[in-house]
């Protein structure tokens, strides 16, 4: 690239990003933060990850050469 093509460049930039003239926040984040994680109370675990633990307990006590396998993908 030349000084040409970089000049270019940069003026495509300029064009296509708007400026950021307000960097602030608006409102304070994290007492709605603390609100959400006040409201899980419990640990949701989803219906797969119950299935894929099932399979691979039953892979280890069918076929238990698969250990290694399991333990390197852990």
């Amino acid at each position: 690239m030349n000084a040409h093509d970089n000049n270019e460049l940069r003026e495509l930039l300029t064009r296509s990003i708007a400026p950021m003239n307000d960097t602030e926040l608006r409102r304070d984040l994290w007492p709605q933060m603390l609100q959400r994680l006040e409201q899980q109370h419990s640990i949701r675990v989803p219906w797969f990850d119950w299935t894929l633990a099932a399979i691979a307990a039953a892979a280890v006590i069918l076929f238990p050469e698969v250990i290694p396998a399991l333990l390197y993908h852990l």
